[in-house]
């Protein structure tokens, strides 16, 4: 039988449209076995995997305009414009209860994509037990020069994002053979080189390894971009991306527009849902 994966991208607040795509998964029982994301991505997929519908919803557009959750006064006094305990204790353990007996008991692998800011490379945890913190989590969410770097296991780690954007390398090395890859971006869309790279050379001077990975970053993401036209030629991956672009951006805060993404979402994975059962197999 096909090892089937699902792979996602992240994009900061563009993940409300991966939201909307995995609450259509919910609906329909699409039960993926191994799921791989970065950033965004990784965040969406674990109330997937405690089978929370909606949750990513109101986690996502419920509380955005709360200070706790994304602003500059959070930048100020953390160092991250994202409140890290907003996001990891307040929501999931009062506001919103996340399921975590439901989420350890699920036998689906999670694999969680950050960057090693010390050597630049990509890094992987699996993160199937979530009771002993969300370090990884954290960390794949970090975004360069909005978020302070996330020591974990005697490493210094950031956004997943930045040195593997679209995991499918790592899906494909993991002995996969078909994907399921969620994008956050249009087709057509190519990234462009990034504009804060002299703040960047001056906040990671000591990390030389993770400036040359950012200066990569651009070149790195449209490489798997063309791996994946190349791949969905063969029949060996099938993409859900935005059937419009979505005009939002990484740290967007109109829920309207948020709201807009989500259905989007889960419109163009509803749109798509017989020819990905057909791929599946199913």
């Amino acid at each position: 039988m096909d090892k089937k994966a699902l792979v996602l991208e992240g994009g900061g607040m563009r993940g409300v449209y991966t939201a909307g795509v995995l609450d259509l998964f919910l609906e329909k029982d699409i039960d993926m076995k191994y799921c791989i994301g970065v950033s965004a991505g990784a965040t969406q997929t674990v109330s997937y995997l405690s089978k929370q519908y909606k949750r990513n919803y109101r986690v996502n557009i419920d509380y955005i305009r709360d200070k706790r959750y994304l602003s500059f006064r959070n930048l100020m006094k953390t160092g991250s414009i994202f409140g890290m305990d907003m996001l990891f204790d307040i929501i999931p353990n009062k506001l919103d209860p996340f399921d975590y007996k439901e989420f350890k008991e699920h036998d689906a692998t999670l694999v969680v994509g950050v960057t090693n800011c010390e050597t630049g490379r990509p890094e992987y945890y699996n993160l199937n037990d979530l009771d002993n913190g969300f370090d990884a989590l954290r960390a794949t969410i970090s975004l360069p020069l909005v978020a302070p770097i996330v020591e974990y296991e005697g490493k210094k780690l950031l956004d997943g994002g930045i040195t593997d954007p679209i995991p499918i390398k790592k899906s494909i090395e993991d002995g996969n053979e078909k994907h399921v890859i969620v994008l956050t971006q249009h087709k057509g869309y190519t990234k462009g080189k990034n504009k804060a790279l002299s703040f960047i050379r001056r906040k990671y001077k000591r990390f030389p390894k993770l400036i040359e990975a950012l200066e990569k970053r651009h070149e790195v993401y449209n490489e798997t971009l063309e791996l994946l036209d190349e791949l969905e030629k063969e029949g060996k991956c099938f993409i859900i991306r935005p059937s419009e672009p979505l005009n939002i951006g990484r740290l967007e805060r109109n829920t309207e527009k948020l709201n807009n993404a989500y259905e989007q979402g889960y419109d163009d994975a509803k749109n798509l849902y017989n020819k990905l059962m057909e791929f599946l197999g199913e």
